[in-house]
């Protein structure tokens, strides 16, 4: 009996836990408002893929490195040639018969002497070092995942050390970290991909990779690659970084850019092509950064689509419509200059890129491009809902027809799928691109338009956008770039502040991303952007925190009258939303002024809520978080609350209540 009675009670427990769980039924007096208002917008500006969120550690491993991309830039890029024990031989770069047409380059190594006449304490050979991205981060009992593709030229079979090491300055043997040995087999002629795995002796900032062929003759080398074994989910990006966003609880990812769709300034030539971004590493065409950096690809569409897959993401990827960015030819700021085009003639192409990555990405096994995804390791169709053509182009005649014409194909050929298109850059009422944007999309019936703005603070604690905006428009809008130019406390407060008008008007904009994402130290081309890192962290911004706040308090409904303050509303909003599917009430409060100020809460319409989790990000308005300090975090405690309350409001804070109902 008592067992019967235990299992009752348990079933009882769990039909209650399924009950608090279902959705709830929301109060009159809300309105209706989207609940993927908070996303991420990822490009590759800053170091933001290699030597960031993709986790691979050694630079320029496949040789390709151009002075086109940086001055004095080649092959030899990151690596420095070796002969420890006063070995012979020489290396050059070579691109006849590459292990892949689109990743030509690769190194030769001739190896004349080995140990012949100097033992220089073990160290021997001829080879190359790698000091990765300021070094090379790695920890003690770490496992490390290193490949090489090789190829023999000339003499017999060969043993190629692959060493970490800590160095110790010139003419000092350096300290050994990990090692294994290679036997390169006696096939002359034949590219072979090679593998081990190396588990260093004691943590080291600043390491380094080498490899170093033992024997004597010709070694063709090309992609050599040393990845962190614990990768998040083992997918290959950095597992901290990829963390960082996770905890943000982003609805969508908004990717690959940016200007590097369509190739920044440089011209079509260097346009983002997703196509060749997919399959395995060594088969991607490599790109010049638009930044002034190059791109591996190592982090190309298979990993942005795994990415959203793995952090619940909706994807939003961004193709280009060819039409180059307003920066080709010099054309930053100047109206009149001509924009780039690819004839219409010629539009095909790029119709049938947006079609393929349809299929690419929802297509099953048994469909052309539903079988390349499934070949990389998916099987499964990856859910593709929206999809951004174009990425603030001027909205010139040209940018009209090109993109009506992929529009009305892909929108014929794939109803379902919602695209996303552009305001231009600068998206205020009265700029002639967001005026003819605006124009375009009415006239199409456009679903969405994607917004672009960056402005000082004191924009976003006075102006209210969208307050102005028509609500009978079909066209929602997406605010899919913006930020205070700043990364002080008042500049996340103003966005903060911002965000409570955007969420009062999220019936009109129903996605919001904040850029740029990342920035690496020492290597940062844009101010400001949400994290900054180095080898070892993410350095958390203020915004950061901003952003986290929204991304947790996502829901359906606004609710605009339940709370009011008592003294002057200047640089003061508030919103008051409900999930119904987390059963969750959310009472977010911003005070950006330097008075003190009071809400009193009416939360009479959700029943008696006891409690709620308290969140308050506050401190002086022009305190910052840096590489050296981090003073600003959010703290967060349970408190009592009742029906009716008030609740005090310091000055320079935003605060947030979490309240389960």
């Amino acid at each position: 009996m008592k067992r019967i009675l235990t299992a009752a009670a348990l079933l009882l427990a769990a039909t209650m836990g399924l009950e608090a769980q279902r959705p709830m039924k929301a109060p009159k007096g809300g309105k209706a408002i989207s609940d993927e208002l908070i996303g991420i917008f990822f490009e590759d500006i800053s170091s933001s893929a290699d030597g960031g969120l993709f986790a691979e550690l050694v630079q320029n491993g496949s040789f390709e490195f151009s002075p086109t991309e940086h001055d004095g830039w080649g092959p030899s890029t990151a690596w420095r040639f070796l002969r420890p024990g006063h070995s012979l031989g020489r290396v050059e770069s070579r691109m006849e018969n590459p292990l892949h047409p689109n990743n030509p380059t690769y190194m030769r190594l001739s190896i004349e002497r080995v140990k012949e006449y100097y033992d220089y304490k073990g160290w021997k050979g001829v080879g190359l070092e790698n000091n990765g991205f300021d070094g090379i981060s790695v920890k003690a009992g770490a496992k490390y995942y290193f490949s090489v593709f090789l190829r023999n030229v000339k003499g017999g079979e060969k043993q190629v050390r692959i060493v970490l090491v800590e160095p110790q300055g010139w003419g000092k043997d350096p300290k050994l970290l990990a090692e294994t040995t290679l036997s390169l087999e006696n096939e002359v002629g034949t590219w072979k991909k090679y593998e081990a795995t190396l588990t260093p002796t004691e943590d080291c900032q600043k390491a380094a990779l080498q490899l170093l062929v033992l024997n004597t003759g010709e070694v063709d080398v090309d992609e050599i690659s040393l990845m962190p074994e614990d990768t998040y989910k083992g997918h290959g990006l950095r597992k901290d970084l990829t963390q960082a966003l996770a905890d943000l609880q982003p609805k969508f990812l908004r990717f690959p850019g940016g200007c590097i769709v369509h190739g920044g300034g440089d011209g079509f030539w260097n346009t983002y092509r997703w196509k060749t971004t997919i399959g395995p590493r060594h088969e991607r065409r490599h790109l010049k950064n638009t930044w002034g950096y190059h791109q591996s690809m190592g982090l190309g569409y298979y990993e942005y689509f795994q990415l959203c897959e793995d952090l619940g993401m909706a994807p939003l990827p961004i193709l280009p419509c060819g039409v180059s960015c307003q920066g080709t030819n010099g054309g930053w700021g100047m109206r009149d200059q001509a924009q780039d085009v690819v004839p219409m003639s010629e539009m095909d192409e790029w119709v049938q890129d947006a079609l393929d990555l349809i299929e690419w990405a929802n297509g099953d096994v048994t469909t052309t491009w539903g079988r390349r995804r499934a070949e990389q390791g998916h099987p499964a169709p990856f859910g593709l809902k929206y999809l951004g053509i174009g990425n603030e182009e001027r909205i010139s005649p040209e940018f009209a027809e090109r993109f009506k014409y992929m529009y009305e194909r892909v929108t014929k050929a794939h109803p379902e799928i919602v695209i996303v298109g552009t305001a231009g850059p600068g998206s205020h009422p009265g700029n002639p691109d967001f005026d003819n944007g605006w124009r375009l999309a009415e006239e199409i019936g456009l679903p969405i338009i994607d917004e672009h703005y960056y402005e000082p603070n004191r924009y976003f604690l006075t102006s209210r956008q969208y307050d102005k905006y028509p609500r009978n428009r079909k066209t929602k809008v997406y605010l899919g770039e913006y930020a205070s130019k700043d990364k002080k406390l008042i500049d996340a407060l103003a966005e903060g502040l911002y965000l409570l008008h955007v969420e009062r008007n999220a019936d009109v904009v129903t996605m919001t991303s904040y850029a740029p994402l990342f920035a690496r130290k020492n290597a940062t081309n844009w101010n400001p952007d949400l994290i900054y890192f180095d080898n070892e962290r993410p350095f958390l911004t203020c915004s950061y925190y901003i952003q986290q706040m929204f991304g947790r308090s996502s829901g359906q409904y606004y609710y605009g009258n339940c709370v009011k303050f008592t003294e002057d509303t200047e640089l003061v909003e508030q919103s008051v939303v409900l999930n119904v599917k987390t059963r969750r009430l959310f009472v977010k409060l911003c005070n950006a002024g330097a008075e003190a100020k009071t809400a009193q809460l009416n939360l009479s319409r959700f029943g008696s809520p006891k409690t709620a989790t308290k969140t308050v990000l506050s401190g002086e308005p022009n305190q910052e978080n840096n590489f050296e300090q981090q003073p600003i975090a959010p703290q967060t405690e349970t408190i009592s609350i009742k029906k009716r309350m008030s609740l005090d409001l310091p000055p320079y804070t935003f605060l947030m209540l979490e309240i389960p109902l």
